[in-house]
């Protein structure tokens, strides 16, 4: 990881998996919250296997990235188009809890898709580092400029 950008999106996928376990935890405690789980059991599921997923993550490892879009979007995909087809479909005032539901649903969708295409059109997948053959490459523009300094020091004996 050598972008800014691509720290701040495994840092939103920490902060919102944590944001998922205070919910599971509340709903399990039976604490009122913003959020309810949908599946509770599922959620957990996807909570567990989200760790392994962010360790993949932080190794730039695509497979990870896809397990972690996809098992996202399946969850909460279903339960943000349900959720916007029944706020759509009702007359009634919207309710900030439903509001918030769909909020946090979408932050479940977008921040993993954020972090497939971080992962997805990185540089180093494309030109990746040759350790063997990059030591002499690097050094190029050092050598260059070490070879100028040495022509402009020589002095003549008269």
């Amino acid at each position: 990881m050598k972008s800014l950008f691509s720290y701040l999106m495994v840092f939103m996928a920490i902060l919102y998996w944590v944001l998922r376990v205070i919910i599971s935890l509340f709903y399990s405690m039976g604490i009122e919250c913003i959020c309810q789980p949908f599946q509770p059991t599922i959620e957990i599921a996807i909570l567990f296997f989200t760790i392994p997923c962010v360790l993949l993550i932080i190794r730039r490892n695509i497979v990870g990235t896809i397990l972690y879009f996809g098992m996202y979007a399946a969850y909460f995909g279903t339960v943000l188009y349900n959720g916007l087809t029944n706020v759509s479909m009702t007359t009634e005032k919207l309710v900030v809890t439903d509001v918030s539901s769909i909020f946090i649903t979408a932050l479940g969708v977008v921040i993993p898709f954020l972090v497939l295409a971080d992962v997805a059109i990185q540089k180093s997948r494309f030109h990746p580092a040759d350790r063997k053959t990059d030591w002499y490459y690097e050094n190029e523009k050092y050598e260059r400029n070490f070879d100028e300094r040495a022509d402009r020091n020589q002095y003549k004996i008269k």
